[in-house]
């Protein structure tokens, strides 16, 4: 068990419009690199945010502010045991691969009350995008300024 010291905020990598599902993530992630997966253990996020602002809790969690095994996710190397991964379905244009913020206002909403509650309840967690931490533009936009927007300024 560690001290949870990050929440952060990641994208799919999906096209604009498409929605993911439980099934997708767990099948990217724990499907064996045979079948497409990555092999992991468990899959990368403790929450998915459908396209329609619907949250969607895809490994248990005991909301305190402590990282327990059984609640370790596979979101960013280095910091699996310390932080909290979320992710929203999307993050990428219609091409499906060019990074673009394609939020839903469900989405906005959802992860604003999410990040606002989540906060509150662990005001020395830092808040980060997946960019912030890796060499990739996951979420698609900056998570630091879209935190001052929603008066959070960390």
């Amino acid at each position: 068990m560690a001290k949870l010291q990050y929440l952060v905020i990641h994208c799919t990598a999906t096209p604009e419009g498409r929605e993911v599902t439980a099934a997708d993530i767990k099948a990217w992630h724990t499907n064996p690199t045979s079948r497409g997966g990555r092999g992991w253990k468990q899959v990368g996020y403790t929450d998915l945010f459908h396209l329609d602002g619907t949250v969607e809790r895809l490994v248990q969690n005991n909301e305190d502010a402590n990282v327990d095994p059984w609640e370790i996710t596979n979101g960013a190397t280095g910091y699996n045991g310390i932080s909290r991964h979320i992710v929203y379905a999307g993050g990428v244009g219609r091409d499906g691969k060019t990074p673009k913020d394609t939020r839903t206002p469900g989405q906005m909403k959802a992860l604003e009350e999410y990040v606002k509650d989540f906060h509150n309840r662990f005001p020395s967690v830092k808040i980060i995008g997946h960019n912030q931490i890796a060499a990739k533009a996951c979420p698609s936009f900056d998570v630091q300024k879209w935190l001052k927007s929603i008066g959070i300024n960390k």
